[in-house]
């Protein structure tokens, strides 16, 4: 063998190990993105069953109080139903931007909602306890978010850059959205 062809034989094999390398972080960045979606996602279930339980609550404290409470508390339901359809949705596919982007905006029709429901601070229900438990539970979501919303930085980070860029788009790695 000649010296040409050892160093074509080094240089093809120093690229497939780059290739190797750069698919297996590809790998282990995705599936970071996707463990991470998995406390957010338990968040939003928590969340999801405090919000039922206030509905519940409000139902019948609000149904005499005025004509506006009574859709406003339907809103507030479509807006929990829309979510949790939402984050079905992006719990089977977590890395995929168009389902955190649709999970992004039905969390934005909740909280627009929630804002423009009236809570009253009633004697003998358990609204004051619901508020506090929501309360903690929107902070635990926002820090899970967080982590969430590092993670696919990163990974969009990674599948951006000039070498890797060719493989991710020959392995379909995509963008993944934010939270």
């Amino acid at each position: 063998m000649s010296n040409s062809e050892i160093v074509a034989w080094a240089g093809a094999a120093a690229l497939l190990f780059w290739g190797v390398g750069a698919y297996n972080r590809m790998v282990r960045l995705r599936g970071d993105l996707v463990q991470r979606f998995g406390p957010v996602d338990d968040q939003f279930k928590q969340r999801h069953a405090l919000l039922m339980q206030q509905l519940d609550a409000l139902a019948p404290v609000l149904a005499n109080a005025s004509a506006q409470a009574a859709p406003r508390l339907d809103a507030l339901r479509a807006a929990c139903q829309q979510a949790e359809s939402a984050c079905t949705h992006a719990r089977q596919r977590p890395g995929s931007a168009g389902a955190i982007t649709s999970l992004r905006l039905a969390e934005e029709i909740l909280t627009d909602a929630r804002a423009r429901l009236p809570v009253p601070t009633t004697a003998g229900t358990n609204l004051p306890e619901l508020r506090i438990k929501l309360a903690t539970i929107d902070t635990t979501l926002a820090f899970a978010r967080g982590q969430f919303n590092e993670s696919v930085q990163v990974y969009n980070h990674a599948i951006r850059q000039f070498p890797t860029r060719l493989l991710a788009g020959l392995f379909g790695f995509r963008a993944g959205g934010t939270l």
